[in-house]
């Protein structure tokens, strides 16, 4: 075989399991999606956190949301308990994945990821 047909599989396959591992749900992160966020945001022992940027929260956010954004939320999460639940939203739902990442590898036992995020609120 062509050593060029094993270097460029070999690329495919990585790629393809970077894909992966960005759009897969994360070990240990409950999904919720928007409706049933409604009856969440009733709960004041829960941390609810916008990782968006300042301008698009702004624009428009949810009452009671903190926007701490992507860009900074791994130097900034020791505004937050590891002990209580954290709520993550963002634009579509994929910052807030990565949010979620984030926030379960830095050791916070219960954190649920927004599907759809804000393009799903109503």
């Amino acid at each position: 075989m062509d050593s060029r047909v094993i270097i460029y599989t070999l690329l495919i396959l990585f790629l393809l399991w970077i894909v992966i591992r960005n759009f897969s749900p994360v070990k240990g992160v409950k999904q919720i999606t928007t409706t049933e966020l409604k009856s969440e945001l009733k709960n004041k022992g829960k941390q609810f956190i916008d990782v968006r940027t300042p301008g698009e929260f702004r624009t428009r956010h949810i009452k009671g949301f903190q926007n701490i954004p992507l860009s900074i939320l791994s130097q900034q999460t020791d505004q937050l308990s590891k002990d209580r639940e954290v709520l993550v939203i963002c634009q579509s739902g994929m910052r807030s994945m990565k949010a979620s990442k984030v926030l379960k590898k830095q050791g916070f036992k219960h954190v649920t990821n927004i599907k759809g995020g804000m393009n799903a609120w109503h």
